[in-house]
């Protein structure tokens, strides 16, 4: 057998030495400080007009072999892919739920990254383990929830909500882990604008798409009266209800259920178990509860037997960064029924610690300290603030298109999204779909502004999503007159 060359080793050993201090890092820590001061000013382009098989391109050759100095890495770093970013702290972008993120919590990922600390274990994570803890007993008692609440960090909504409803398929399949769900799983019941963690869920979980009753909206909200009916329907037909999936700031729109409505009906069609489980997806509109204003929105969420909440969108903390709320921790413990000794800890302080145990991930980084972060340097009140602006945001853009008679806004904003749609004259159904799309695909090409569309009540329409504090009235100003002079060359090339 060949040894290794010690003077190799040595070299390899000194070059990672060299790049463990600040002026090492500088070159990179320079790109993204660099990237705030381009975006802040709103100068260059919002995103890319390259293709992917362009970008990809450009980046394709052979593996590295040999190392190169970080600086020179940095120089490749920004040629190759830095100008074809989405510049989410431009004021123009005003698209998907991603947040420009708050600088402090920014600069905290290095320092997460650097200790690497696993949160599935205590004695992996000797102080962030306790911390997140704490950060999630703040949370439970912004909602309400007394000291048998908990909860733990995930990778976003998704999770979350998978998580919840895994509780709540053990709550009413006691024995699930052992012989499954049975010839005759139960169902969930959600609005008809919930996210499709829902559906997914329900595939990957074993239930089936079709265990899943869709209930329709009434202005853009959970219809509480057909959800009655269906809920009526399946007591009388014996089918077992899993859970009940309202929504606090749905994607599509933005809109919050009737969550106190929806808590009287799952409290109404108890069953051997007690009230419906009722899962809340606040992974947008969670922080309503930080605010004043906007906290009658979420009312009823106190009611709630589980919620998603993403403080990685309207919390404005850099991707990932969610939670899984739990009004009875023991609920969470039970969704994971697995014997992992060479992992987790016996007794009780093990029990009471360690995260893993009640966590669908098990290497998964402290996260919580960057919400830790960002609640020291900005504070509850002003993060509340922030949220109350993006929100302000999106009625002002309501009240620009409501006095123009080519874009007409399809709801008032109860959050931070508005959808709109454009209404050239003389053009109707499949023909309009198209334009739209083309309108935008045209617009966000052009640099000028970022934008995204759905489909809604069968049409397709434009959408934004302000998740940027510095997007001010004039930037709104800005992305109707980009819009209107994008829409009239759609309409010469139609």
């Amino acid at each position: 057998m060949t040894l290794p060359d010690e003077r190799d080793d040595a070299a390899l050993l000194a070059m990672l030495e060299d790049d463990m201090t600040l002026d090492a890092a500088a070159p990179i820590l320079a790109l993204a400080a660099s990237y705030f001061a381009e975006t802040r000013r709103g100068e260059g382009p919002v995103s890319t007009w390259h293709s992917a098989q362009a970008i990809a391109d450009r980046l394709d050759g052979p593996m590295p072999r040999a190392s190169r100095p970080l600086a020179d890495v940095a120089r490749r770093l920004s040629r190759l892919l830095l100008d074809d970013v989405n510049r989410l702290a431009h004021p123009m972008y005003i698209g998907h739920q991603v947040s420009a993120p708050l600088p402090a919590a920014v600069w905290t990922e290095s320092l997460i990254s650097a200790l690497n600390q696993s949160q599935a274990v205590r004695e992996m994570s000797p102080s962030f383990t306790p911390l997140e803890h704490q950060v999630i007993a703040w949370m439970t008692d912004l909602v309400g929830w007394d000291e048998h609440a908990g909860g733990t960090m995930t990778s976003g909504g998704m999770e979350a909500t998978f998580t919840a409803l895994l509780a709540a398929r053990s709550r009413a399949v006691p024995d699930v882990w052992t012989n499954g769900l049975g010839a005759t799983p139960p169902v969930i019941v959600c609005g008809e604008h919930a996210y499709h963690t829902v559906s997914r869920a329900a595939g990957e979980m074993g239930l089936g798409l079709s265990r899943v009753h869709v209930v329709p909206s009434r202005a853009l909200r959970m219809d509480p009266e057909a959800l009655r009916d269906r809920l009526t329907r399946l007591q009388a037909e014996g089918t077992r209800v899993m859970a009940v999936v309202a929504t606090a700031g749905c994607t599509a729109t933005g809109s919050f259920d009737d969550l106190e409505a929806v808590a009287d009906l799952c409290d109404a069609f108890a069953d051997d178990h007690g009230p419906l489980w009722m899962h809340v997806d606040a992974a947008h509109g969670g922080t309503a509860l930080l605010s004043s204003r906007h906290a009658h929105y979420v009312q009823g969420l106190v009611r709630a037997r589980s919620i998603a909440w993403d403080p990685h969108q309207t919390l404005l903390l850099p991707l990932s960064a969610g939670m899984v709320l739990m009004r009875r921790q023991d609920d969470l413990t039970l969704a994971f029924t697995q014997a992992a000794p060479y992992l987790f800890g016996a007794g009780t302080q093990a029990q009471i610690w360690d995260l893993g145990p009640r966590s669908f991930q098990c290497s998964r980084r402290a996260d919580v300290l960057k919400l830790w972060v960002a609640l020291e340097r900005y504070g509850a009140d002003q993060l509340a603030q922030l949220y109350e602006r993006l929100c302000h945001m999106a009625h002002m853009l309501h009240d620009l298109l409501a006095a123009r008679d080519d874009f007409l806004p399809l709801h008032e904003p109860m959050s931070n999204i508005l959808c709109f749609a454009w209404t050239p004259a003389g053009v109707h159904g499949a023909d309009r779909d198209a334009l739209t799309d083309a309108l935008r695909e045209r617009y966000n090409r052009s640099g000028r502004g970022w934008i995204t569309a759905t489909t809604l009540e069968g049409r397709r329409v434009l959408r934004v999503t302000v998740m940027n504090p510095r997007t001010d009235v004039s930037h709104l100003a800005a992305l109707v007159d980009g819009l209107t002079a994008e829409a009239a060359l759609v309409l010469r090339a139609r």
